[in-house]
């Protein structure tokens, strides 16, 4: 019983958790007044390094959500330069990770690793679309079982400063399977194969390795808002 309530912590966040602990135990012997915010700073850090986890859809040829957030863009883009995977438009889905959010990243898809490719950059807000394309950033091409190609990429935020990939080229994966995070606040966008049409829209939240965004057997037709509908 008590596993259902002791959720894990990733083991990148102990170290921030243990600073913050030391911080507020000596808040509480010597600085008083600083307790409080150091207590409160202590318990964000538990909350943010949280790695509940995930019952992820075992069907082939699903792609299930990379990170836990808020899907802020479905749109065309060229996928990063750094990938060689040419200048034609992908199908991107943009999730936007709040401070709030469950930072662990997940494989989209199974697969094959193909490049992974760090990208300096600026720090702009995680919510802005050009985050995309100037932020700093970690990209990986992933080869599917059909031969076809998609690719994830983990963008740094106003407030992260810190990417963890642990994927090497040609390492397989699992759809779910985790593969880092990103420190504190950020971006995760996904590109869906050449008639791979997502079913999700903005405004729709992800829960990682468990929202479907797209499936590779579904027809090739667009979603639309339920405002629509």
């Amino acid at each position: 019983m008590l596993a259902d309530f002791l959720i894990p912590i990733h083991r990148e966040g102990w170290r921030y958790i243990g600073i913050c602990a030391a911080a507020t135990l000596i808040a509480a012997l010597f600085v008083g007044p600083l307790f409080w915010p150091l207590l409160l700073l202590s318990l964000w850090c538990v909350l943010f390094f949280r790695d509940p986890p995930r019952l992820t859809p075992q069907r082939a040829g699903l792609f299930v959500a990379p990170a836990d957030g808020l899907v802020r863009g479905v749109e065309m883009a060229v996928p990063p330069q750094e990938l060689g995977l040419g200048p034609a438009p992908m199908m991107r889905v943009s999730i936007f990770l709040s401070v709030f959010d469950v930072h662990i990243n997940r494989a989209p898809a199974d697969g094959e690793v193909g490049v992974v490719a760090y990208h300096p950059g600026k720090f702009l807000s995680a919510a802005d679309n050009k985050a995309s394309d100037e932020n700093e950033r970690m990209a990986v091409s992933l080869q599917l079982p059909d031969g076809r190609t998609a690719a994830f990429v983990q963008i740094a935020g106003l407030v992260a400063r810190r990417i963890v990939c642990h994927l090497k080229p040609g390492q397989r994966v699992q759809a779910g399977e985790r593969f880092g995070l990103i420190r504190f606040g950020s971006r995760t966008d996904l590109y869906l194969p050449e008639g791979v049409q997502p079913l999700v829209w903005p405004g729709q939240r992800m829960i990682g390795g468990e929202t479907v965004i797209a499936d590779l057997g579904a027809p090739d037709r667009a979603p639309r808002p339920a405002a629509e509908l």
